[in-house]
């Protein structure tokens, strides 16, 4: 049986009991408008996941009553890190919900020399709080209990600097390796963690391709056409989960 999805923090979760609160709870309350004695399931972005009652209702909250914790096995062996230069609005947020389906547990927005996206300090802020709920509905769609890091815009030297991934993808709009030669280079069944690179619409610049070369990342074509950098994040990310994750 489907029932429907929602998501509380450990916080709002004891050993029987869970309240949900603010846009969940109206979710619940308002807009399916569920009743006492409703099954709904509730994920707590770590893992578990509880089948629960709808028990009552109080101003802005709903109580769940716990009969069963799960643990679903959804998640991805292969910890993938997508680091994404940003885009304009709609396409970063397609780009985030794909991600998310297809099972990142980290997304990076990366500022290069080539975007045209220029954000303020409280855009910044707005947007990452727009991309976290984007997340969060796609997660509740395709399943997933654990919660996807989305991190603050940063400069691309800064991500790779500090990037501690096994393998390091740098996928570039002409040149590079196919995906099949890397994989001839590694034993995909040890690689754990992998990072993603995908540039913006007007391309990496040549100071940035030296950076991240620099920094180990292996450069990467996506074949002879050239894609917008939306569709080739979902496809470097299908290909990655294919070739070392869970999609093999």
């Amino acid at each position: 049986m489907t029932y429907r999805r929602f998501y509380a923090p450990a916080e709002a979760i004891t050993a029987d009991r869970i309240s949900l609160a603010g846009e969940e709870a109206h979710h619940l309350k308002d807009v399916l408008r569920l009743r006492a004695g409703d099954r709904v399931k509730v994920f707590d972005g770590s893992g578990n996941e509880f089948l629960c009652t709808v028990a009552g209702f109080g101003k802005g909250s709903v109580e769940l009553q716990i009969e069963s914790r799960e643990a679903p096995e959804v998640e991805s062996s292969l910890r993938i890190t997508l680091a994404q230069a940003l885009i304009k609005g709609e396409k970063f947020d397609l780009v985030v919900q794909k991600a998310t389906e297809l099972g990142v547990s980290r997304i990076a927005p990366i500022l290069t020399e080539h975007s045209d996206v220029k954000l303020k300090d409280q855009s910044i802020v707005r947007r990452i709080e727009r991309w976290r709920r984007i997340s969060l509905e796609a997660e509740k769609q395709s399943g997933r209990c654990r919660l996807v890091q989305i991190d603050y815009p940063q400069p691309l030297p800064s991500f790779c600097a500090g990037d501690s991934s096994q393998l390091k993808l740098f996928f570039a709009e002409r040149g590079g390796k196919s995906l099949s030669g890397i994989v001839e280079q590694v034993q995909p069944d040890l690689i754990k963690s992998v990072s993603v690179l995908i540039g913006p619409e007007g391309g990496w610049s040549r100071s940035e391709c030296e950076i991240a070369a620099q920094h180990g990342f292996h450069a990467v074509s996506l074949g002879r056409r050239i894609l917008r950098t939306e569709t080739a994040a979902i496809a470097s990310l299908s290909l990655v989960q294919f070739l070392f994750g869970d999609l093999r």
